[in-house]
């Protein structure tokens, strides 16, 4: 591991669709969206520090099921990186990841990895480059890249690039379930029936639990019914999610984890401890979503 005083550390946390609209297909093939997300506390680690070459290595409980190599999104953001900075990025790095995330899970796992080493290495480097600059390089990445740079309660347009935060949105008590299934979002994607669905209704103002619940009761993640026929255990896993005392349960993104809604914290990880007893197979972890800036604060 690299040298404490120097080394650069950043969250990588899961990021979770609160409801995701398909609205539409670009001639590009690439399908336009409207997505709420929220990111949790929970979430691999990002490290990066000084090395004589530049290095990879991964640990974690999910570390053996993710490249190690130049194929992975975190390798790859560094590479980007370097090729837009040229010079100033020419010092090689030891990048560090600490996987927790279940890989191919529906919550943005490798895209928020990437953007955790995207910022780990600004300030590593000491770069000077703009937010929107280093949007635009993530998302070459990926279209979920630039959301995952933010990391805040976020609605996002287009095909996930065009990103409007929202503000004074409060923390949420969740419970992250996944089957331990591995769903292909490009196979979920071509699994659609219907590309061109209505948008996002407004978001309530000031939403407090009862509020957000009756709001996403009339939003939709729309890749939940194919990967649901591709994945039937997540029928199973939002059944769980419901008995276990669930305000709201819903897939996250091309899924296969899933999200149930809780009034608090204890709620949560009483219901994650039930889940995980009951099937011991399946991914459970009570986690909270990080909240929203008010207007002049600091993100």
């Amino acid at each position: 591991m690299a040298d404490a005083a120097t080394a650069v550390a950043e969250a990588a946390p899961a990021k979770i669709n609160l409801a995701l609209h398909v609205v539409g297909r670009r001639s590009d093939g690439y399908h336009r969206i409207e997505s709420f997300s929220v990111f949790t506390a929970f979430g691999d680690r990002i490290a990066v520090g000084p090395a004589p070459r530049d290095l990879f290595t991964v640990s974690g409980p999910f570390a053996h099921e993710i490249p190690d190599s130049a194929e992975n999104l975190a390798v790859r953001a560094r590479d980007v990186l370097r090729k837009a900075a040229g010079a100033a990025a020419a010092s090689p790095a030891l990048i560090f990841l600490e996987k927790n995330i279940p890989p191919s899970s529906g919550v943005g796992g490798g895209s928020s990895d990437a953007a955790a080493v995207l910022r780990a290495l600004l300030r590593f480097w000491k770069l000077d480059i703009s937010a929107e600059a280093l949007s635009r390089i993530g998302l070459t990445l990926g279209a979920d890249v630039p959301m995952c740079l933010h990391a805040r309660p976020l609605i996002a347009r287009g095909i996930g690039d065009v990103i409007e935060p929202v503000e004074k949105f409060p923390s949420l008590a969740l419970v992250l379930v996944n089957p331990r299934v591995a769903v292909g979002t490009p196979q979920v994607f071509a699994a659609l029936e219907k590309r061109e669905n209505p948008p996002l209704p407004p978001l309530p103002k000031s939403p407090d639990t009862a509020r957000l619940v009756d709001w996403l009761t009339a939003t939709r993640n729309d890749l939940m019914a194919p990967a649901k026929n591709l994945a039937p255990a997540i029928g199973e896993v939002l059944e769980t999610l419901n008995g276990a005392g669930a305000a709201f349960a819903r897939m996250s993104g091309s899924g296969a984890t899933c999200f149930g809604l809780f009034k608090d914290r204890v709620s949560a990880e009483r219901a994650a401890g039930a889940i995980a007893k009951a099937r011991p197979d399946w991914f459970v972890v009570a986690t909270e979503t990080t909240a929203s800036a008010f207007p002049g604060e600091e993100h």
